[in-house]
């Protein structure tokens, strides 16, 4: 079922199954909790953030009450209904051309003056509505008092006020909803906000044409208000669904020509129609603010002005976010370490039982080979490598997401972003990418121009997602920190490891330049983006989310493909030709071509085998040196790094295969969602090909540039 275009069943059709279904829609500006009303009504567990643009599809749930049972969908976060971007166009579609169904408008307690702008706008364009004023705790504390019945009686809603801990709340919140629902309803146009004379004296002049036109079907205001300011995009869904083309009809157009003139001759510039209806939305917004709302203190935000100040500002914004993303780091660096070993020790407890089983069973060794030395010990290197140091990692993460930081991420580095032809919301997909590289490719949604979200997902492979981490710490301890005192080492590799992530954005800065002077030229975006109040997470609720929503959904995808990877790796290493296996000969392969790129075949043919899971790239490669023919761990690092030492490894293979590691071709997973999202072909392949040909670049530069130095 299209999202755009979702309508009620007639009376009688609806009777006829039990329980009673209704259809209910909720909108509401970005980061006023939409999402959280929508899990609160529903109980599923749809993903909520403290930034904005956090959903970008219609998401779909369902709740019974009191013998009806209610369909909920959670529309788009937008800022307006002017369909500039994905999220406005979604949501505008849906509440025109689905006008029977009931809607709830989220609003923020704290920003009701500017949230009111949008709602003002969906009561004009859907009578059919329902005020829902949100986080009434956090207003109290900032001194901001709403007589929520002065709201109703102004604006002729039924409002109901909502807490982040009240279930109570959302009780009233169902019960209002239960109470406003009427299935007679008939839509009607809505007079919410009367503009100056010259505007409604040109409305009048245009509706009844509209009427005619349309058959008194649809909101024959709002559909004159749009074609005073000559939408475009809404003429041609109209010409598509309903073979109505409004901007091309002739009377109409006579009717444009002498409202224009009557502008004229009133001294009026009809281009400045849109200002005109914003000031007026605006100025009617103020007006029942001021009516309903009272201040403690005027200056109620003031501390968060003053955070503010410090973390986006041009001299301190920059080196904060560094030192935070450093600090992420080490702590997952030094936290994940014993878990890791406990987790592998206790699923590697369980290979061996497995083996026991097998032995005891009879089953001939190429099986037991096959499923649990390929199959099995692959996905127990990637769960207990993955696991420990992503349940630390995106729990740290969506602390800051939900304390309001990473919009002013975005903020900071909107700046360099600009220059290189795109906008600071790549950065939070940026951010995303460093828990999984497919979950940032999804939160692309969020970009609403087509070229930079193009631009967002293919530079984000430059951003090392968790499973790469493995081997760029390996390599970090054993060439750089090695002989650095132990209370210092894990500082010193967090240090080293925040570095090459700059160096990775940086080149995800020289990338997106590039295709923008290239393959998707383009005029960077207007960036609109909320720096949201400052907020106390919910710690349970940031737990839970950030290990389902994040952590094991990330693990799941990862095992589907590191399960085929493992009998793979497993039959290349133990099917021989000659004495030799067939690992071998692929490495002695590549060997010629990976020296000149400061590698050698084992490291290129462990990245190729790594394409399901670059976790198990390390496995492969101390695998391929030992000839045992399965995945193996070393007792120590110290052994580790003898091992590659003594098989020709030097600091410059160490610099490079870390370089190839930060740009090499993403894996099977991320391609999979990239192709999902762009539904290309094309895209997908230039996604693989595009950080793969810069890391062999690189990498070839390096190795030719240290040679020819020493």
């Amino acid at each position: 079922m299209d999202p755009k275009y979702i309508t009620l069943k007639s009376k009688s059709e609806v009777l006829k199954k039990e329980p009673e279904k209704i259809n209910i829609s909720i909108a509401g500006n970005p980061n006023v909790g939409k999402s959280t009303i929508f899990n609160s009504l529903t109980g599923l567990n749809q993903h909520t953030g403290n930034w904005t643009g956090k959903t970008v599809e219609t998401a779909k749930g369902e709740y019974a009450y009191r013998g009806t049972l209610f369909n909920v969908f959670d529309l788009p976060g937008t800022y307006s209904l002017i369909s500039d971007s994905i999220e406005e166009e979604i949501t505008r579609d849906f509440l025109f051309f689905n006008r029977d169904i009931f809607c709830v408008v989220v609003m923020d307690a704290c920003c009701l003056e500017r949230n009111l702008n949008f709602a003002l706008k969906v009561k004009e364009i859907h009578p059919n509505v329902l005020f829902c004023v949100n986080i009434l705790d956090e207003a109290v504390k900032k001194g901001i008092k709403i007589n929520l019945n002065k709201l109703s009686n102004i604006l002729d809603v039924p409002v109901v006020g909502t807490t982040y801990k009240n279930k109570l709340s959302i009780e009233n919140l169902k019960n209002e909803i239960y109470k406003s629902i009427n299935l007679n309803n008939i839509f009607k146009s809505s007079k919410t906000i009367e503009y100056p004379e010259i505007l409604e004296k040109s409305l009048n002049y245009i509706e009844p044409i509209v009427k005619k036109l349309t058959n008194d079907e649809l909101n024959s205001r709002w559909l004159a208000l749009k074609i005073l300011e000559t939408d475009e995009k809404l003429n041609e869904t109209l010409k598509e669904k309903l073979g109505i083309n409004l901007l091309g009809n002739k009377e109409i157009n006579i009717a444009l020509e002498n409202i224009k003139e009557n502008f004229k001759n009133n001294n009026l510039d009809f281009s400045d129609i849109k200002d005109l209806i914003a000031k007026s939305v605006a100025k009617k917004a103020k007006n029942v603010y001021t009516y309903c709302v009272t201040l403690k203190e005027e200056n109620y935000n003031e501390k968060d002005r003053k955070i503010d100040k410090f973390l986006t500002s041009k001299l301190t914004g920059i080196p904060i976010m560094l030192l935070l993303l450093f600090l992420i780091f080490w702590i997952t660096i030094v936290g994940a370490n014993y878990p890791s070993q406990i987790l592998a020790d206790f699923l590697f407890f369980i290979q061996e039982k497995l083996t026991t089983l097998f032995e005891h069973l009879h089953i001939p060794d190429y099986i037991h080979g096959a499923l649990v030395l390929g199959m099995y010990r692959t996905v127990a290197w990637v769960v207990s490598v993955m696991l420990p140091p992503m349940a630390i990692f995106f729990p740290l993460f969506t602390l800051l997401e939900d304390l309001g930081y990473l919009p002013r991420v975005a903020f900071n580095l909107d700046h360099f972003l600009k220059k290189s032809g795109t906008n600071g919301k790549q950065s939070l997909t940026m951010c995303m990418g460093f828990g999984c590289n497919a979950c940032a490719c999804v939160g692309c949604r969020i970009i609403s121009s087509k070229r930079e979200r193009l631009i967002a997902i293919l530079t984000n492979n430059f951003i090392p997602c968790n499973g790469r981490f493995p081997t760029l710490i390996a390599i970090i301890t054993m060439f750089f920190t090695a002989n650095i005192t132990l209370k210092y080492s894990s500082l010193l590799s967090s240090l080293l490891l925040t570095l090459v992530i700059i160096f990775g954005v940086f080149v995800s800065l020289i990338v997106s330049k590039l295709l923008s002077k290239t393959v998707l030229k383009g005029i960077p975006s207007h960036f609109s983006l909320e720096l949201p109040p400052y907020r106390r997470p919910q710690i349970g609720n940031l737990i839970v989310r950030s290990i389902f929503d994040r952590t094991l959904f990330v693990l799941y995808r990862a095992i589907l493909v590191a399960a085929p990877a493992g009998l793979l790796i497993w039959c290349l290493s133990n099917i021989s030709i000659n004495s030799i296996s067939l690992l071998s000969y692929c490495t002695s392969f590549l060997n010629p071509f990976a020296k000149i790129i400061g590698l050698d075949g084992v490291i290129l043919m462990a990245f190729i085998l790594g394409f399901p899971a670059n976790e198990i790239v390390m496995p492969i490669i101390v695998m391929s040196y030992l000839c045992t023919g399965s995945l193996t761990e070393l007792s120590s690092q110290t052994e580790l790094c003898n091992l590659l030492i003594n098989n020709g490894w030097n600091l410059l293979t160490a610099i490079c295969t870390m370089a190839f590691s930060l740009m090499h071709f993403p894996c099977g997973t991320t391609l999979l969602t990239i192709h999902n999202e762009t539904k290309s072909t094309k895209w997908t392949a230039i996604a693989f090909i595009l950080p793969t040909l810069t890391g062999l670049i690189f990498c070839f530069l390096i190795a030719n540039i240290v040679r020819a130095i020493f």
